[in-house]
């Protein structure tokens, strides 16, 4: 059995302001390609399908149109998508019965029945070989939020009949669990438990969820944090061992988990900010010989549009605009004219910065994105100094505007910016 494995879409992302329908569309359509060239028996999706919890009608359609169009062209494929932190449950589930009538699965939120229990039933879902006959189980888990996990049991009351309190109080070797960490592990191994209990000799196992992994490589630019402190951060071992292969979503970096090459992202299929430049964008297709995963390969994914660094450092305005001068992109179509971030190392205010940077850019086939600036600046006495409430009192604007300079640009603000302020403060 054939599985191709990707995340992280995001349908619907704008960089900078610029709408990425075109770059998207292009990789539906090289997937649904893909999806025939590779004989894929299964398509896993785990999660961030959208941009954010309310995509826009053009995103939406883009979805549904690849969906009809990938069991059009092929007929016996398993397709199943979990929700991830950016997408909204209850809109990915809303179309899910009209969905499975046309062959794919949406696993948005976590089911509860009348008394409150947690369906496990729904996760676990049955993969199907060309013959129709199951050939593989999936634990498909979307992103988990504290309300959706079950609640840990309580600890036991001591055997010995003992002191309860003593033995409940914590213990450096057996720390008190989280109850969140440990309620996702809990509903991964009733999961496990149940697709166990199900699968037939040759069937394999397989999870997917949408997670921070411990030791996962994240992008400074686009990922959202999904709890603050990183307390949401799982360790591998929350993957039973008899798991064939674990397809992960929310890294946008394609990675595996530590050192267990069958526990991996596929990273996202384009890069998503200036910090993804030099991403590998790939799916993953995974062959399974009955139980168990043969070969694991990435497969690249082309991109439609270039991200452009200029310089590939920050560098001293001079420089940049004979760079940009310099630059010569050939000519495309508007929606593929590449996108461009300008990195200038400032030595002093430069209020004319957009303006000149656009004149270097004049009829040139890219799209400016974004104009990073930054400083080569020195420490200054405002961050080595706790300056009491008397002191701050007596600070006027002037010597805060001047202290400010000297913090980020390293040297001594010029008359001119000291008048041009002044004439600020005038009432």
């Amino acid at each position: 059995m054939r599985l191709l494995h990707t995340s992280d879409w995001h349908l619907g992302q704008s960089l900078h302001n610029f709408e990425r329908h075109y770059e998207h569309q292009r990789f539906l359509d090289w997937l649904l390609d893909t999806l025939v060239a590779e004989q894929a028996d299964a398509l896993l999706i785990a999660g961030d399908i959208y941009d954010n919890a309310n995509p826009s009608a053009a995103s939406q359609k883009q979805l549904y149109r690849f969906l009809r169009q990938a069991r059009e062209r092929v007929p016996h494929l398993n397709l199943i998508i979990i929700a991830g932190n950016h997408d909204s449950p209850g809109r990915l589930d809303a179309p899910g019965p009209l969905l499975e009538a046309h062959g794919t699965r949406v696993i948005g939120a976590v089911q509860r029945d009348a008394d409150g229990e947690i369906d496990v039933e729904s996760l676990v879902q049955p993969l199907t070989g060309r013959d129709g006959a199951v050939a593989a189980w999936c634990l498909a888990v979307p992103f988990l939020r504290p309300g959706d996990v079950p609640r840990m049991p309580p600890r036991p009351a001591p055997a010995d009949g003992g002191d309860a309190s003593a033995d409940a109080a914590p213990d450096a070797a057996d720390p008190a669990p989280d109850p969140y960490l440990a309620g996702i592990a809990l509903l991964y191994r009733q999961a496990f438990e149940l697709a166990r209990s199900k699968r037939a000799d040759g069937q394999a196992i397989i999870a997917m969820g949408h997670c921070h992994m411990v030791d996962g490589q994240m992008s400074s630019d686009s990922e959202r944090r999904i709890v603050i402190g990183g307390t949401e951060m799982l360790p591998a071992g929350i993957f039973d061992p008899a798991i064939a292969y674990a397809a992960l979503g929310h890294l946008h970096l394609a990675q595996n988990v530590g050192k267990q090459e069958h526990i991996r992202y596929s990273g996202s299929p384009m890069p998503l900010s200036f910090a993804e430049v030099h991403y590998p964008h790939q799916i993953l297709r995974i062959d399974l010989e009955g139980a168990a995963v043969r070969e694991i390969a990435p497969v690249p994914v082309p991109r439609a549009v270039e991200l452009l660094r200029v310089p590939a450092k920050p560098a001293p305005l001079t420089q940049v605009l004979e760079e940009l001068n310099a630059l010569a992109p050939p000519e495309v179509p508007d929606e593929q004219q590449p996108y461009l971030e300008v990195r200038v190392l400032l030595e002093q205010p430069e209020p004319g910065l957009r303006a000149r940077i656009e004149a270097a850019l004049e009829g040139k086939a890219v799209r400016l994105a974004k104009i990073e600036t930054s400083t080569a600046a020195r420490g200054s006495s405002i961050d080595k100094e706790v300056m009491t409430l008397d002191q701050l009192e007596k600070l006027k604007p002037d010597d805060i505007f001047k202290q400010l300079y000297q913090q980020r640009f390293g040297n001594e603000a010029p008359a001119d910016q000291l008048s041009a302020f002044a004439e600020l403060m005038l009432p």
